[in-house]
């Protein structure tokens, strides 16, 4: 066993660019940025990616890499005083790398000390963020960092390579006595650390503290692996950039109707415990994919949310995969909200126009006077409740914000549709 107390993924950080695993992307041979560092040129820059993919590790190996002196800090933690000392350092050696986790949390006073020395060079800054740095990071700190780069999560072929560092390493590693593990046991404990080397190695530290010691080895069985892996398939930041993309991947298997692909997500969000905003996004997809070509969609969406609600976790899971299923297999049709955001364009532009004057409020003494209401037609004294007559201002005469799709439910409805439209060109070539 180690000599320290230092968690594995700690003493397994990488020193140098080159232990690196993983995010070659950013950090290969053959990139800009493996080149500059290589050279002793470190520019400032933005990392991004979900908890457990190297930020912090890529950061401090970059610094150890470049010879640069590494201060970390982290936003939430850190105050005006800490950016203080750092850049007081930073006039002094001339060589410091700060680094600043969850950059995205700054907030005015820490900017406005940090932001000047950016400006100058004098600061070079390497930030972290699990969220959109587009999004989340102050405009005027994301302007002046040269590169953002996001780190992606890694492959279990990746955290293969860093667990059997961890095994072979004496001094860094699992330490002595030596550890016996078959290899499916190790890709088992890859596949379970979601991508998150810092989650595997953990997984693999509990292991070897639970293995059995015989003849000078320890011994990691099926049974040690299964109870340190349990409850370990799926990773879920609901604060982070991830939980939405999750939810917007729900949304889109649905809209491609993939069934499968829709249930794959649908249990993820669900093994995250986050009924509500599952059943409110189901309900968004009723009306914003069914739309008019399965109108009743709304109603039975709306129905199994009631119905998980009321039941919940884990039973809600029962209505909720009966509707995405539906979901996914319905018909599809977006036309509904697309015209009334065009509508809504439309008054946001200005295109507004007065409201015809018998279509005005004429429920008041001196209406008539005024014109309000006078030549109404009321369309159920006609024949099938319909009668030619102006409802749009004059200024829009003529606008069509409606255009019907001609699948499900909706076919009927554009037959309608057009139907009004020829009684309305008839009407106004009338003589």
């Amino acid at each position: 066993m180690p000599k320290t107390m230092e968690p594995l993924a700690l003493r397994l950080r990488p020193r140098t660019i080159d232990e690196i695993v993983g995010q070659q992307h950013i950090i290969g041979p053959s990139t800009p940025l493996y080149k500059m560092v290589k050279k002793g040129y470190v520019p400032s820059l933005l990392l991004y990616g979900e908890p457990g993919t190297g930020k912090t590790s890529l950061a401090y190996a970059i610094a150890r890499t470049a010879g640069r002196e590494w201060v970390a800090i982290n936003a939430t933690a850190a105050g005006k005083k800490e950016i203080e000392e750092a850049v007081e350092a930073a006039r002094w050696s001339g060589n410091v790398l700060l680094f600043i986790d969850e950059i995205h949390r700054l907030n005015k006073a820490q900017q406005d000390v940090l932001l000047p020395h950016l400006e100058s060079g004098l600061v070079t800054l390497i930030g972290a963020t699990t969220e959109n740095p587009f999004h989340e990071v102050n405009p005027a700190i994301r302007s002046r960092c040269g590169q953002i780069q996001q780190l992606k999560p890694l492959q279990p072929d990746d955290l293969m390579i860093i667990l059997k560092r961890a095994l072979a390493d004496p001094e860094r590693g699992v330490g002595e006595p030596p550890v016996v593990i078959d290899e499916s046991l190790l890709w088992r404990i890859a596949e379970a650390a979601g991508g998150d080397a810092r989650v595997a190695l953990s997984l693999l530290e509990a292991a070897v503290a639970a293995a059995d010691e015989r003849h000078g080895r320890l011994y990691i069985d099926e049974e040690i692996v299964a109870s340190c892996t349990a409850n370990r398939g799926f990773t879920h930041d609901k604060c982070g950039g991830h939980y939405y993309s999750l939810l917007s991947a729900f949304q889109k298997s649905v809209r491609g109707s993939d069934a499968d692909a829709a249930l794959h997500y649908l249990a993820r969000l669900l093994e995250g415990g986050d009924l509500a905003s599952v059943c409110r996004r189901l309900l968004v997809m009723a009306y914003e994919d069914i739309g008019l070509a399965n109108p009743m969609m709304g109603v039975k969406v709306q129905a199994a949310v009631e119905a998980a609600e009321r039941l919940g976790l884990p039973e809600a899971r029962i209505p909720l995969s009966v509707v995405t299923i539906e979901l996914c297999l319905s018909p599809k049709s977006n036309s509904a909200y697309k015209a009334l955001d065009a509508a809504i364009a439309d008054v946001r532009s200005g295109k507004l126009g007065d409201i015809p004057d018998h279509l005005k409020d004429a429920h008041y003494k001196g209406a008539a006077a005024l014109g309000r209401g006078q030549g109404y037609l009321y369309p159920h004294d006609y024949p099938n409740g319909w009668v030619a007559q102006a409802y749009l201002p004059s200024a829009l005469e003529g606008v069509r914000y409606y255009e019907p799709k001609e699948h499900g439910e909706e076919k009927h409805y554009a037959k309608v549709y057009r139907r009004l439209e020829q009684l309305k060109q008839q009407d106004k070539v009338r003589p």
